[in-house]
């Protein structure tokens, strides 16, 4: 992607699939919620269910994906309905959502931390569709444009919440493999995308 070498069919299918990505992080976050007993903590991660829900209709994160879709030629009514997806990406998200449920807070929230990364690599992300992918209208690249802001503070959040209430060694350890287990999830799906596109060729 980021090296212009997709085609738009490609780019296509990543939106479609990656869009079921993003209808569960509202849904992982509003289970953290659900296992904070701070209500200083809730209100400061309820944030992260209005940025992507949005405050009202129309609003948020996945409208924004909505739109992006839109720009690539894909039917809102495609993505909404979510029958494109793949088998595998299905069962690698809903997993985040299953490992976010079962584990507890600490865990949940250093799940997370992927976001440590994420302003750079939108940033990248920007520039590469602007210089490969000009049918694009720059406008629905919004999404990634507001992630670069929120993901920085998100994952500052979620790093002093770690470092505070992961206070000992076994903790410590089981927040490393809730990271390590996220990043599997996030490689499954784009493993799962990118064998389709090969079978496609």
């Amino acid at each position: 992607m980021h090296e212009g070498r997709l085609r738009r069919r490609e780019l296509e299918r990543w939106v479609i699939n990656r869009y079921y990505y993003q209808t569960r992080i509202p849904i992982k976050d509003a289970l953290i919620v659900a296992k904070s007993m701070d209500p200083a903590f809730r209100r400061s991660w309820l944030r992260r269910i209005v940025d992507h829900d949005g405050a009202e209709a129309g609003q948020g994160g996945l409208e924004l994906w909505l739109r992006l879709g839109e720009a690539l030629g894909v039917e809102r009514a495609r993505l909404l309905g979510m029958q494109e997806v793949l088998p595998g990406v299905r069962f690698a998200c809903d997993a985040y959502v299953t490992f976010v449920r079962e584990s507890s807070l600490v865990e949940a929230v250093a799940s997370s931390l992927t976001e440590f990364f994420a302003p750079d690599l939108m940033s990248r992300r920007i520039a590469a569709f602007e210089q490969h992918y000009s049918f694009v209208d720059p406008r629905a690249l919004d999404y990634f444009r507001e992630r670069v802001p929120r993901a920085r503070r998100d994952s500052n959040e979620a790093i002093d919440y770690v470092l505070e209430h992961a206070a000992t060694r076994e903790a410590q350890e089981a927040c490393v493999q809730a990271l390590i287990r996220k990043t599997q999830i996030l490689w499954h799906l784009l493993d799962c995308v990118q064998a389709e596109s090969g079978s496609l060729r």
